[in-house]
């Protein structure tokens, strides 16, 4: 199990990454220490309330994960709120058989006075992401964004 202690000498935007790239199915209570009880966790397919429910979602985002990495582009800070972009490295056994997908996405959080994050939204291509790996919808999607390109 990762240690999860934070490097206070980092821009809370890059322990954030950190925490993430440290993270695994065996150690997922530790996102307590990172998120308020009442976060608010937002991406293309979810809303969930609270962080019991968002260690619930990460447990089965994470129970077939075989790989994850996380790495910082630009990021910025503004008193209690900040985006960061990132590149994501992933397999998963259930999305193109497993093989390294890469995604580019951005995270815009927002700090609780405790000093853990209370809001947490994430955006991405849900395209690159999923729909591209499926055999049919894989198919269908390059049809479109190849319509789309040209018109």
């Amino acid at each position: 199990m990762q240690n999860h202690k934070m490097d206070q000498s980092m821009p809370p935007l890059l322990q954030f990454l950190q925490f993430y790239n440290g993270l695994s199915n065996n150690n997922l209570s530790v996102i307590h220490e990172l998120y308020h009880p009442d976060v608010v966790f937002v991406d293309p397919v979810h809303k969930i309330e609270g962080s019991a429910a968002l260690e619930q979602y990460l447990s089965h985002a994470y129970a077939r994960l075989s790989h994850c990495h996380f790495t910082a582009k630009t990021h910025c800070q503004q008193g209690d709120c900040g985006f960061i972009s990132w590149q994501m490295e992933f397999s998963h056994q259930a999305i193109g058989k497993g093989k390294h997908i890469k995604i580019d996405g951005c995270t815009e959080l927002a700090w609780h006075a405790d000093g853990r994050i209370v809001f947490h939204r994430d955006y991405y291509d849900l395209t690159d992401l999923v729909y591209q790996h499926l055999p049919v919808l894989g198919w269908a999607t390059a049809q479109v964004k190849r319509r789309m390109a040209n018109a």
